[in-house]
């Protein structure tokens, strides 16, 4: 299906969206499918392993481990809101996606994206309890306060990307109903639109994401430098409680550090290729690569992951 062009002057909203991404090459378009599925596989697996052994492993039912489900289902989403659309779109001539679902893949993905901004300040609130007052942290840190925080992320990230999907939603569009980019990405979608308050409303937008993201990373921020700091006050013993960071810290590192190469440089000095390569690295890559480095860098999980295999294989023998 073609995409309906609208006429110069025209302020309705276009019934599709012409996306451009990759080569028409076939043998890029096979090479591409090929990776993205693996991309995908590997995401969904490795994180629905973390759910599960967080869910049925009595050693990780703890707040550090409560979160880090939450988290890797919300990769899992994240990454469900582009991928299967960038996998489809690999071998089809026109990429189209309609106006609606458009701004809908726009809402999920910042909703998903503010979540786990929020999720992950949490999750470094957590450790800063856990290591700067140990003696108050199952008291701070309690299952309500753990179901709270997971509540305030999702509401939180799901309220932001509301305002900013229905603001979208209103913006002109006239001409050209192109996005330069692999799919629909709030920048991309505002360069599209030929309102006279685009840079307005472009400016309101970015704050209402900014105010998201940049609280997110100041709290986190915050949790480390007293994390730190009592760190080099303790020895060795906070020294060894440090360690539970350090998967943290690489995750934090990823995602803020992409997006905000990928946000805050302006479009218009990188080429399309480098738009490209930075939006799939906060995407699709960093959900992909958060169970990998909680698996590699964590014992407790190791050792659930040992026992189920164990517990697999001794229910295998007996059958």
């Amino acid at each position: 299906m073609s995409p309906k062009s609208l006429q110069r002057g025209n302020l309705s909203s276009p019934t599709t969206f012409l996306l451009l991404g990759f080569s028409n090459a076939y043998r890029a378009q096979v090479t591409l499918c090929l990776c993205f599925s693996l991309i995908y596989l590997v995401t969904v697996v490795g994180n629905l392993l973390i759910v599960t052994l967080v869910w049925l492993d009595a050693h990780l039912h703890s707040p550090m481990y409560f979160f880090l489900g939450h988290l890797s289902f919300l990769d899992i989403c994240y990454s469900s809101v582009t991928l299967p659309k960038i996998l489809g779109d690999s071998f089809s001539p026109q990429k189209t996606i309609s106006f609606v679902g458009c701004i809908t893949q726009i809402y999920f993905f910042l909703c998903f994206g503010g979540s786990e901004c929020v999720l992950l300040a949490a999750m470094a609130y957590d450790r800063y309890l856990a290591i700067c007052h140990p003696l108050h942290y199952p008291v701070l840190m309690s299952k309500k306060m753990c179901h709270c925080l997971v509540a305030v992320s999702w509401l939180s990230g799901s309220s932001s990307s509301l305002i900013q999907a229905f603001l979208t939603a209103r913006l002109p569009f006239c001409g050209s109903n192109m996005i330069n980019h692999l799919f629909c990405e709030l920048p991309f979608l505002l360069k599209a639109s030929c309102s006279p308050n685009a840079p307005l409303n472009k400016a309101a937008l970015y704050a209402l994401a900014g105010t998201i993201a940049m609280g997110s990373f100041l709290l986190t921020l915050m949790s480390y430098v007293h994390i730190i700091r009592a760190v080099l006050q303790k020895g060795a013993g906070t020294q060894r409680a440090f360690a539970t960071c350090t998967s943290h810290l690489t995750v934090v590192s990823l995602f803020f550090g992409a997006g905000a190469v990928a946000y805050l440089v302006p479009h218009s000095s990188g080429s399309k290729e480098m738009d490209e390569v930075l939006a799939l690295l906060y995407a699709v890559v960093t959900p992909m690569l958060n169970p990998i480095i909680y698996s590699l860098r964590n014992n407790e999980v190791k050792g659930a992951i040992r026992k189920a295999l164990r517990r697999g294989v001794l229910q295998m023998s007996t059958k």
